[in-house]
């Protein structure tokens, strides 16, 4: 953080394509983000209860500037031209979010107590969700691309989580029955992960290619299945990649959480008289749940990123813009992809953790 204060936090450019000129710091704003670098690590040691508000405000004012700059920028410029964060707007951001989550992790058997460190270090949210409502992002050039592409952003975001969640489905309709099925027999289980292992290996853009001439010939043997949307490209191939590479983690936590419960609990289930089906659907499936649904997160988030390189086959999805921008050099493109991928990842994988948290509280109680 402390490096970014002398670094350009702003490039600005007559369009997305140009080069531009890289604007630093006011020498007042490099002297108040120098001393709250220095501030929160002097205050772990000093003051802890300190560090998640001055880090949670480094934050804040990494996303403040963010705006201001943009905004200062873009003063009796044209339409066309666009102003982008910079290399020290970017390292201050990663090195504020690091120390909010450092922050975040404090306990009461370290340095503060986990309410009242947790709370101080989300304080940059309700900043951003105002910055972002009242509009003082708007000049940040990935936000005006996002504004001119706005339906076509809808479009393919929506074409990605279709892609995530057909994927996932369909992995977890195959997956989980295959997981029961080889908890009980342990020679099968090794060849069946043994193959899942086998798919996760092979390079993702490879496992495209490669299914592009078996899903190509068998629409052209079967013309209805053409018809129903299934080719060489698009869709299909996606879609069948997606589910194979989301098949690993489901197997592999669903193998383990199964025959992770204790053989004494289900020895009692039997003791009180429950059939085989009832011992599963009643004791071993809920214990194991946990487990199986860390796994399950695990693919998703895996999927969020597999995804993006859809756009190759003419899938679709995020990928659209993160290659639009590579083809032609705009990295404002590539962002207002990469971006939101980034961000829905993080939103998947906080929803299932606080579903396995939840599950985890309620078998407590039970």
């Amino acid at each position: 953080m402390l490096l970014a204060c002398f670094l350009p936090w702003t490039l600005l450019r007559p369009n997305r394509l140009a080069a531009g000129d890289y604007l630093r710091l006011d020498v007042l704003w490099m002297i108040v983000c120098a001393a709250l670098a220095l501030a929160v690590p002097f205050s772990a040691r000093l003051w802890p209860r300190l560090t998640p508000l001055l880090s949670g405000a480094a934050l804040s004012l990494g996303f403040y500037l963010l705006g201001a700059r943009m905004t200062a920028a873009m003063v009796d410029q044209a339409e066309f031209a666009r102003a982008s964060a910079s290399s020290g707007l970017w390292l201050w951001l990663l090195g504020a979010a690091i120390a909010v989550y450092g922050a975040g992790q404090l306990n009461a058997g370290q340095l503060t107590s986990e309410k009242f460190g947790s709370v101080l270090a989300w304080l940059w949210l309700p900043v951003l969700t105002a910055l972002t409502l009242t509009g003082q992002l708007a000049d940040w050039s990935v936000l005006r691309e996002l504004d001119a592409q706005q339906s076509r952003f809808l479009q393919e975001l929506g074409q990605h989580l279709k892609l995530v969640l057909s994927g996932l489905g369909l992995a977890v309709l195959i997956g989980a029955p295959l997981a029961v099925w080889i908890s009980r027999r342990p020679g099968a289980a090794n060849a069946v992960l043994g193959l899942a292992n086998g798919i996760q290996t092979i390079p993702s853009l490879a496992l495209l290619g490669l299914l592009i001439a078996p899903l190509g010939a068998l629409a052209t043997a079967f013309p209805a299945l053409r018809e129903v949307g299934i080719s060489g490209i698009g869709t299909a191939p996606a879609l069948t990649a997606l589910t194979l590479y989301a098949l690993l983690p489901v197997l592999r936590n669903g193998l383990v959480a199964l025959r992770g419960v204790l053989p004494g609990i289900m020895d009692a289930a039997r003791g009180m008289g429950m059939t085989d089906n009832q011992r599963f659907w009643r004791v071993q499936l809920p214990l194991a749940l946990p487990v199986w649904l860390s796994g399950i997160r695990q693919a998703a988030v895996l999927l969020v990123g597999v995804a993006s390189i859809a756009q190759l086959i003419g899938a679709g999805g995020l990928g659209y813009f993160i290659f639009s921008g590579l083809q032609t050099a705009a990295s404002d493109l590539i962002l207002l992809g990469a971006i939101p991928a980034a961000l829905l990842a993080i939103f998947v994988d906080m929803l299932l953790r606080g579903l396995e948290v939840l599950l985890v509280r309620r078998l407590g109680r039970a």
